[in-house]
């Protein structure tokens, strides 16, 4: 069975795991999923029980969620180094050592002003939690800029998953205006660089439902009954 990632628009982290199925190359089809639905939303709980993308269907018709743990399915796909993940060793501890930061440290900094858009509060209350999440970001942002170490990217010498998750969450640091990379120039070199990738420009214009590029491995997009069909219990 070809594989489907169920994605989240606008701004969902499931980017990250486009870039990756475009980075291995092998068939795969889309779900789409607009995160600012009620009903869709509702409808999506029936997959994923928390309501949050990404959520993966497998090739045997298995559910995988939480990108970090989808993220590493399709690392484990790959035939070998020149698809940009590693294996073993010093470099598989490095890479895991990142992914972990990004699902933890630099996803969650960003918490406190999704809540701000989410939830209803006062101005002094969203106030205080922008300033507070602000704060966060640019602590994430320094941090990881000091764990990249000089590397062009972040786990080796090659692009890894590692990248195309921090792709999915780094732009966030423009949709909330919370951090200017430009601060960060290590970070930023590696935004823009990712930016040039064919990879990266086709997971833009999936999100934004734009003209799309010719892909050897995109399969098309599927419907949430159509997917739900396709989950073995």
């Amino acid at each position: 069975m070809t594989p489907v990632l169920f994605y989240g628009v606008p701004e969902g982290c499931s980017f990250g795991s486009i870039v990756a199925l475009e980075w291995l190359g092998k068939p795969y089809r889309l779900c789409r999923i607009e995160m600012m639905d009620g009903s869709v939303m509702n409808d999506f709980s029936s997959i994923n029980t928390v309501a949050e993308t990404p959520s993966y269907i497998t090739e045997d018709g298995r559910i995988i969620h939480e990108s970090a743990a989808i993220l590493a399915h399709i690392g484990a796909r790959s035939t070998g180094y020149s698809k940009g993940f590693v294996r073993g060793g010093r470099e598989t501890d490095t890479l895991n050592e990142m992914l972990a930061f990004l699902n933890t440290s630099f996803f969650g900094a960003f918490s406190p002003l999704w809540h701000t858009l989410e939830h209803e509060m006062s101005e002094t209350e969203k106030s205080v939690l922008t300033a507070y999440g602000k704060t966060l970001v640019q602590k994430a942002h320094a941090d990881l800029q000091r764990k990249l170490n000089g590397r062009q990217w972040l786990a080796g010498p090659n692009p890894t998953i590692a990248d195309a998750y921090f792709m999915g969450l780094a732009r966030w640091a423009d949709f909330h205006s919370a951090a200017s990379r430009e601060d960060y120039p290590a970070l930023n070199r590696l935004y823009e660089r990712l930016e040039g990738d064919p990879a990266v420009k086709f997971a833009h214009a999936i999100e934004e439902g734009t003209d799309i590029a010719v892909s050897s491995a995109f399969q098309g997009h599927i419907s949430l009954e159509e997917a739900q069909a396709l989950i073995k219990p």
